[in-house]
């Protein structure tokens, strides 16, 4: 029996619920200074006085780093990473200064004490689709085309028989992992080393040897715990900068770690978003036209362009088609990476559109995705890797109960609740980064995988020992596993639902090769028999496909008619992800990825304050997130499928795609319970109540 497909459980484990699992601020080495952010409290201007005489008068106070005695850095295209280069603020919350100190406490109180004033000038922080900024990017993150534009969409609208013209939008949201960002900096000589909280060391490295500009081998980076990222800890962070140059000033290691509220300036965010979603179709359903016009947010710093209008490219069949992306520089920080980048704000708009389409044409919102079901991807004219959304939908559908669902909004009420129920379909990418991994023999039966995956709690390292064993032929429990190191065999980073494929076809290639050199080997030597594989060869000559995973998401929602408040006692996912490596692992990240997407649609909900020209809201006690009392009933299954188009695992991503169709199902049931529809997420009980009939 395959080791591939077991419900293993997490290696680490227990290591996690015992406390023993040490993540990257835990460790003090010798000497080490604490150090403390001083942010910004403009949003637009220069920085005319920084007086630190106070704070290094304070008992403990070592250091504070400012623009003035800071190191020169070097631009390795992240802007975001030039701290304390200069005078210039861009938004509220930047960082100004730094002050090391022998006790984490002594430098915060110090970092109070620095004063610092400013020339301000007035902050533009509101985004809409009328904006005079506005432009088109060169291309939208991940190098996608800004714009695409297929027939003529404005004719094929003015010709339809119905059509759906409605404006969606989304507000900033905040990965807000568990662990905060934070980076351990200790320098030998002109070698540094950072334990960090990144998705991906090799990525991490290659960043800081370029800002700081050392020979990539210079730098060693480790994570062997990651507390969560979400994709804020795809890239790396001001806070490692900083920790770095402050070590090297000082000569001692130096620790940082952001706070809660930092979290929210400093470590990236998903921009808002305005969808402008156009539909047209025949009377019988089939598309015509779909138009995607998406706006978002950049910051003066750093431009990172939501790609929300991508995935409409890829949905649906359409002769007529348009996308565009068009943005504006704010002085509110840079967003970044947030899980299903451009997926889950695209999706909602798009599943949003098609919900209220089937309404318009009296066609079921199952049956209504079916028929415009493309035969090869709608973008590219290549084929599918592998497609089974119809799969998913009807299986969906099935489980679900969607059969005995009355189509009619508002009509079914269980005492002062009305119900109702949704659907939205999901994409995302499945793609595969080169990697490679070592395997090591040894004669007393046991093998050692090394490979510089990062376990940022997915469950990373027990499938990555699931695949060594089966490429081995072996059980499990005789792979040692190391991850979470530069000074292993380079590897992708844990983001994009890229990770175990990417790493799983190198093992799987160097097992295969370890297996050969076996047996020609009479005997394994003490040190052990070592196989290295590089997969970047085959990444290279991988056949054109268009290559995704796909799921369905069912939603069940209640709302008080007293009071507003919206409840989802039942939802449902199912997807086709290609082979699942460890069901245990795989039904975690679903649940996980929907209740995000609850929690996007009912709660999350970023306030910019234009008096102060920030986010308002930068804790849990203002910025709201689903807690297992909002879920109390998530059910996942996934289609028996495998895909050899995309690595010889089979397998395609599971971290994603359980998310970026949960908002729209969300939204779409919260209609069909109400017969109100919200376009602007979240669906606070305010956006009902007014519209709501009497509870009595």
């Amino acid at each position: 029996m395959s080791v591939l497909g077991r419900p293993l459980a997490r290696l680490e484990g227990r290591e996690k619920v015992t406390g023993s699992a040490r993540y990257a601020f835990e460790s003090s080495p010798p000497g080490v200074l604490y150090a403390w952010i001083v942010q910004s409290t403009i949003a637009n201007g220069t920085i005319r006085e920084i007086d630190s005489g106070e704070a290094l008068g304070m008992p403990g106070v070592r250091f504070v780093m400012t623009w003035q005695n800071a190191l020169a850095l070097n631009d390795a295209g992240d802007a975001e990473l030039l701290v304390l280069q200069s005078r210039q603020i861009s938004y509220r919350g930047q960082v100004v200064a730094l002050v090391l100190a022998e006790t984490l406490e002594q430098a915060r109180e110090a970092a109070a004490q620095v004063s610092v004033t400013y020339d301000s000038e007035p902050a533009d922080v509101s985004l809409s689709t009328t904006h005079p900024r506005l432009y088109a990017p060169a291309y939208t993150n991940a190098m996608f085309a800004t714009d695409s534009v297929v027939g003529d969409v404005e004719a094929a609208l003015g010709a339809a028989p119905v059509t759906i013209d409605a404006t969606y939008s989304t507000p900033a949201a905040f990965n807000n992992p568990m662990e905060p960002h934070a980076t351990v900096a200790e320098w030998h000589g002109d070698d540094l080393d950072l334990l960090d909280a990144t998705q991906g060391t090799n990525w991490a490295r290659e960043t800081i040897s370029a800002v700081f500009g050392l020979p990539p081998e210079s730098v060693r980076i480790r994570s062997q715990h990651v507390g969560g990222g979400f994709g804020s800890k795809g890239p790396t962070r001001p806070n490692a900068v900083l920790a770095a140059m402050a070590a090297r000033l000082v000569g001692r290691p130096v620790k940082i770690a952001y706070t809660r509220q930092m979290m929210f300036g400093l470590s990236g965010y998903r921009s808002p978003t305005i969808s402008h979603i156009r539909l047209a179709a025949e009377a019988d359903g089939r598309l015509t036209a779909v138009s995607h016009e998406a706006f978002g947010q950049v910051s003066p710093i750093q431009e990172f362009v939501e790609q929300t209008a991508v995935p409409t490219r890829h949905m649906y069949a359409a002769p007529n088609r348009l996308t565009t992306h068009r943005v504006v520089a704010l002085n509110l920080p840079t967003p970044s990476y947030m899980r299903g980048p451009g997926e889950t704000p695209g999706l909602y708009a798009l599943e949003s559109g098609m919900d209220e389409l089937a309404a318009a044409l009296g066609i079921d919102p199952v049956e209504l995705r079916i028929l415009n079901e493309p035969a090869i991807d709608p973008e590219s004219g290549e084929a599918f890797s592998s497609r089974n959304l119809v799969g998913c939908l009807r299986r969906g559908a099935e489980r679900f109960g969607w059969s005995a669902r009355d189509p009619r909004p508002a009509v079914r009420r269980d005492g002062r609740w009305l119900v109702g129920t949704g659907v939205a379909a999901s994409i995302y990418p499945a793609d595969v980064v080169p990697s490679t991994a070592r395997i090591t023999a040894y004669p007393n039966g046991r093998f050692e995988l090394a490979v510089n995956a990062t376990d940022i709690g997915t469950g990373a390292r027990t499938v990555v020992m699931q695949i060594a064993a089966d490429s081995l032929g072996v059980e499990a429990s005789c792979i040692d596993v190391r991850i979470g190191d530069t000074a292993l065999p380079a590897a992708a980073p844990a983001g994009a639902s890229w990770g175990t494929a990417s790493w799983g076809w190198a093992i799987m290639k160097a097992g295969a090769a370890l297996l050969e050199a076996l047996q020609t080997t009479p005997r394994i030597p003490d040190s052990g028999l070592s196989v290295l594989s590089d997969t970047a060869e085959e990444v290279a000559a991988m056949t054109k496909m268009a290559r995704f995973a796909f799921g369905a998401q069912f939603v069940e929602a209640r709302v008080d008619l007293e009071s507003g408040e919206v409840t989802v006692p039942r939802m449902l996912g199912v997807f086709a992800a290609g082979r699942i490596l460890n069901p245990r692992t795989a039904r975690a990240q679903f649940v996980g990825g929907m209740t995000m997407g609850l929690s996007m649609a009912l709660h999350e909900d970023a306030v910019v304050d234009a008096n102060a020209a920030d986010y308002a809201n930068r804790d849990f006690a203002s910025y709201h997130i689903a807690a297992h009392a909002d879920v109390p009933d998530i059910d996942v299954e996934w289609l028996d499928e495998e895909d050899g188009n995309i690595t010889p695992t089979g397998g395609k991503g599971v971290g994603e795609i359980g998310m970026v169709g949960t908002a729209a199902a969300v939204a779409n049931a919260v209609w069909h319970a109400t017969g109100i529809r919200v376009r602007d997420l979240p669906i606070h009980p305010d956006k009902l109540i007014e519209q709501l009939p009497s509870p009595y």
